[in-house]
């Protein structure tokens, strides 16, 4: 895998004008602006898409702040006990430690899907840095189509990438383990992330998100390990992609992939080879092996792209205890999405089981 400074290179110049806003008692740059101090803990949820379902409970962390192009964006971050916010001096001492960006899904926010998946807790007991962002107006620009609520279709790109790079430099986040998670449009920014920065990322995984298609389309551009996890009976975005979503008035509703094509994407983009299917109790599995020189990326001599299509699961993140919305469909309990994520990215090479 590239070097964070090989990597950087490939960002676009627009990184350098990103200024970070610090929680307060927390600057270290004198040359970042004043902002209005941070709130901590979590912010209310809305209905929608992405499953909102009301204000969620905060868990320990906190909400911080940085200013990309003009905007000035925040994100919950939850980092391992040994590193909190209160004990940065030991942070040196601790090394590296891998970093998830977590994307919520349209219409909710960070602390719903911080609720839902309880991906804080799994992860930081891993030794994991987490942030979950908050996404303009609830939600992402996962398509590459310019609209009048988006003027700007990469806005969110440059966002993910200028927090990726201050994370690093700030908390320590390994740049050779960075990976993004996401649920439904927020499942959508995250595969756009592995479709457009590659050699950004150790790997990504979606949970009820397609690669956007038509006129936003997205396609990989080099091999990263990918891990589709779809719902069979998702009545919200079928697992058929939807070429011809109804309009929305609000935001439009891109077109999609299915979700086997989705994945079928990302396996050719890494030079994989023909796939392995397999039933599984509760889901079924399907595995593309990367190749070893894969086309328009870097050297990656392992890994995987592999989607699990749950049984009996509507648009939902499986294993939740958090009800969904009505109309989304039941929740599977055959499938720990957040416990087979994490083992993914720790090992993208082996198939995931059923999780912790």
């Amino acid at each position: 895998m590239s070097s964070f400074g090989e990597r950087s290179r490939r960002w676009p110049g627009v990184l350098a004008l990103a200024l970070v806003l610090p929680l307060a008692g927390c600057a270290t740059d004198a040359d970042r602006p004043d902002a209005a101090p941070p709130s901590r803990g979590s912010s209310g949820t809305s209905s929608g898409t992405g499953g909102g379902t009301g204000t969620a409970t905060a868990a320990p962390g906190t909400r911080e702040q940085l200013r990309v192009d003009g905007d000035v964006r925040q994100y919950l971050l939850h980092r391992p006990a040994s590193t909190s916010a209160s004990t940065s001096a030991s942070s040196a001492a601790d090394g590296p430690r891998p970093l998830v960006v977590a994307f919520h899904g349209r219409g909710a926010d960070a602390a719903e899907l911080r609720a839902k998946t309880r991906l804080e807790k799994a992860a930081t007991a891993r030794g994991m840095l987490v942030a979950f962002p908050e996404g303009l107006n609830h939600g992402w620009g996962a398509g590459t189509r310019a609209t009048k609520q988006r003027p700007d279709p990469d806005l969110d790109v440059r966002f993910t990438e200028a927090l990726i790079k201050h994370l690093v430099r700030t908390e320590r986040a390994d740049p050779e383990r960075i990976y993004v998670a996401g649920f439904s449009n927020g499942g959508s920014m995250a595969l756009r992330m592995a479709a457009e920065r590659p050699a950004l990322l150790a790997g990504a995984a979606s949970v009820s998100g397609q690669l956007p298609t038509g006129d936003a389309a997205v396609k990989p551009t080099g091999s990263v390990p990918v891990l589709v996890v779809y719902g069979a009976d998702d009545p919200v975005r079928p697992l058929a992609g939807w070429p011809s979503p109804p309009p929305d008035p609000e935001e439009p509703i891109l077109p999609t992939r299915s979700a086997r094509d989705t994945a079928a994407a990302f396996a050719a983009a890494g030079g994989a080879g023909e796939p392995v299917e397999r039933e599984e109790k509760g889901y079924d599995r399907t595995v593309w092996r990367l190749g070893a020189d894969a086309p328009g990326g870097d050297r990656r001599p392992d890994g995987t792209v592999q989607l699990l299509v749950v049984h009996d699961a509507g648009h939902t993140w499986p294993g939740s205890t958090v009800p969904p919305p009505e109309g989304f469909g039941p929740v599977s309990k055959a499938l720990d999405a957040t416990g087979t994520i994490l083992d993914f990215f720790a090992d993208p090479d082996s198939d995931p089981g059923p999780g912790r």
